[in-house]
């Protein structure tokens, strides 16, 4: 166990790890916010208590993500794997198709879905290595025919991380991010994408609610005979209030956009997630045990996939460290082996008995 109120190191790839500080905080407000004598999830969406709280978890996360008003900020319901066939439904184009490229478990995904509504095309996949990779902009081909260009920055389940996104793109052909695992991890530049998109119970907060950013002109493409409850427009139109939003899951991660900016913004937890990321694949390169698979330029900073040289060790592997309280390592089904989600609510701290015990481990084999 750690330190902190026999809570232990979590590794979980989402839900995920939230700020101890931010969750002291929720006990406090509870059952009495602020003197009101009830709690946020009490009262009603449209009210003064609800609205303050609102008004200041997108005031906050403008505030850090350099947001203009250029772009509609959303909280939404559904999660990212709605969006997958929202993003089609509204962004798509009668007579042209969407472009996807292929880096893992959640954008094949994504494509699967965008197929059932209108025409895709792939652009470039990594699938020839298991997803070590992020295929080179240079072979992805021509972009100007496309509706809308989709990737997907982070791969949770693979570990495979873009540090640099395409440019040049028309206007008309909006960048769309599926970052529900990179978000708020590091600055990235807004403008750079049409619309972003993220389930908060990664790097954000509690499932629940998931943002959705999205350029001002593209809310036009939301066809009128969209079901509103499917229509991006029919939600900027209502602020987010079109339906009851998840009150609860908006006022925690409010909470963590304050954290955030007490930390000292994006550039402060790049700089911790990097270097909790490079003292885990150090430990991993320098093991003659560990392995991580992922080409070295394009390792993920927020999830780390690793496997054991000998598979019959894993159960031991998973036993011992989570006798050690380090919870939450094991790997996707999809790709089995382990994974260490080493999100901003991680601690340095938990990183560092990760890598000893794995140390240890490797040392008594």
């Amino acid at each position: 166990m750690t330190n902190q109120m026999n809570r232990v190191h979590n590794f979980s790839a989402g839900p995920a790890a939230l700020p101890l500080e931010v969750l002291l905080q929720v006990k406090e407000d509870l059952p009495n916010y602020h003197g009101e004598g009830v709690t946020v999830m009490e009262v009603s969406h449209r009210g003064p208590l609800f609205a303050n709280v609102f008004e200041q978890a997108q005031a906050d996360l403008r505030e850090l993500m350099g947001i203009s008003d250029d772009y509609e900020v959303l909280f939404l319901q559904g999660g990212a794997q709605t969006q997958f066939a929202l993003i089609p439904m509204n962004l798509g184009i009668d007579g042209k198709t969407a472009g996807y490229v292929d880096t893992g478990h959640w954008s094949k995904l994504a494509i699967k879905e965008a197929e059932k509504v209108g025409s895709t095309r792939v652009l470039a996949s990594s699938q020839d290595t298991n997803y070590t990779y992020v295929p080179a902009f240079d072979t992805w081909g021509s972009t100007e025919d496309l509706s809308y260009l989709h990737i997907t920055p982070n791969e949770t389940i693979h570990g495979v991380e873009y540090f640099n996104f395409p440019q040049g793109l028309s206007k008309d052909v909006p960048l769309i991010g599926d970052m529900s695992s990179t978000i708020l991890s590091r600055p990235m530049d807004v403008n750079n994408f049409g619309l972003i998109y993220a389930g908060a119970q990664k790097n954000i907060g509690p499932a629940g609610v998931t943002l959705v950013i999205i350029r001002k002109d593209l809310l036009a493409r939301s066809a009128d005979k969209l079901p509103n409850m499917l229509s991006y427009k029919s939600h900027a139109a209502k602020g987010s209030m079109y339906n009851t939003p998840p009150t609860f899951a908006i006022y925690l991660s409010g909470l963590v956009f304050k954290w955030l900016k007490k930390q000292g913004g994006l550039d402060a937890m790049a700089a911790i997630n990097k270097a909790k990321a490079d003292k885990l694949y150090a430990c991993i390169d320098e093991s003659q045990f560990f392995n991580n698979p992922v080409e070295k330029e394009f390792r993920s900073l927020m999830n780390v996939p690793f496997t054991l040289a000998d598979k019959s060790q894993e159960a031991r592997f998973l036993s011992e460290a989570a006798a050690q309280g380090l919870s939450g390592l094991k790997g996707h089904k999809a790709v089995g082996g382990m994974r260490a989600s080493i999100y901003n609510a991680v601690a340095p701290e938990s990183v560092d008995a990760l890598v000893a015990f794995m140390k240890e481990f490797e040392k008594n084999l």
